[in-house]
């Protein structure tokens, strides 16, 4: 005769019994087990919650002191240069309900990621090749030097003699300002990668592009998308100060063209949009670089 073992199902640990907390995971589980599950999902719910609110007390307080600075602690003839930040806020959904704040933003997008994308494939590949022939390095590190120590703005009336005060004088300033983070973050890195996968790669018969494509650039890519974050950045905030000068459209056009005109919220929404752009271009390049380095994840999961 024989007997059959009926064991009692195990709960996963408290990480995965958070995770799986549902009407089907708990089917087969005992009382105590479903509390225990429940109160784990509730206590990882709720420390999520508290990181979050922690993270955001620095924001919600400056928020909070634009809010109330100017009206309880400002005088009357500082609030009119300082709104409140609910008017600010009717400002820009004004603009929003006019369509005039999506055509800024969509003309400094374009403008933005015109000069960005090239400054990105001129940046990485220039900055491959010094890196790798020393020659070259040593011959163009002077003029490099010379050039990322001269301020973008200040090239500005250079470029707008040269090219007008249409789009390629933005595009191009916007190009030069993003391409020394990106150029000058890809030869350091690439100098520092470990010989010895240098060597070992050699060793298996890769070749010069094989090299490049299964070694140099994957362990170059931390580096080189730090100074894609920098230039992405300083894509924004040049672009900005060129559409202030001779531009019809944009957000810098939009800010100056505010400011002369006396609209304050107005002005104050368009520098708003400029952070908040600023801050999603960020978010989107950490996910992009996050994407391109999964594999350093992957080590490090397996090596612990």
């Amino acid at each position: 005769m024989s007997t059959t073992l009926i064991r009692e199902p195990k709960a996963p640990a408290a990480p995965q019994a958070a995770a799986a907390v549902g009407p089907s995971a708990l089917a087969g589980w005992t009382a105590q087990q479903r509390t225990t599950a429940v109160l784990a999902a509730a206590g990882t719910a709720a420390a999520r919650a508290g990181s979050l609110v922690w993270k955001s007390a620095a924001i919600l307080a400056f928020l909070a002191l634009w809010e109330l600075g100017p009206t309880y602690l400002a005088s009357p003839s500082t609030r009119v240069f300082l709104p409140p930040l609910h008017e600010v806020l009717a400002a820009w959904g004004r603009l929003f309900e006019t369509g005039s704040i999506q055509g800024h933003i969509a003309a400094s997008l374009t403008r933005s990621v015109a000069g960005f994308g090239t400054a990105l494939a001129a940046g990485v590949s220039l900055g491959l090749l010094i890196a790798w022939y020393g020659r070259l390095n040593a011959v163009l590190n002077p003029l490099l030097e010379l050039f990322r120590n001269t301020a973008a703005l200040a090239l500005l009336p250079v470029f707008t003699l040269l090219l007008g005060i249409g789009e390629e004088s933005k595009i191009s300033i916007v190009a030069y300002a993003a391409f020394f983070p990106v150029l000058l973050n890809t030869i350091a890195d690439v100098k520092t990668v470990d010989p010895l996968l240098i060597r070992a790669a050699r060793s298996l018969g890769l070749n010069s592009f094989r090299l490049f494509q299964k070694v140099i650039l994957p362990s170059a890519v931390p580096t080189i998308f730090t100074g894609i974050r920098m230039a992405g950045t300083a894509s924004i905030l040049v672009l900005i100060a060129a559409e202030m000068v001779g531009a019809k459209a944009g957000l810098g056009y939009l800010i100056v063209n505010a400011q002369s005109s006396f609209l304050i919220p107005d002005m104050y929404a368009g520098i708003l949009t400029v952070s908040l752009l600023g801050l999603a271009v960020n978010f989107l390049l950490v996910a992009l670089e996050r994407h391109f380095s999964r594999w350093r994840t992957a080590v490090g999961a397996d090596a612990a």
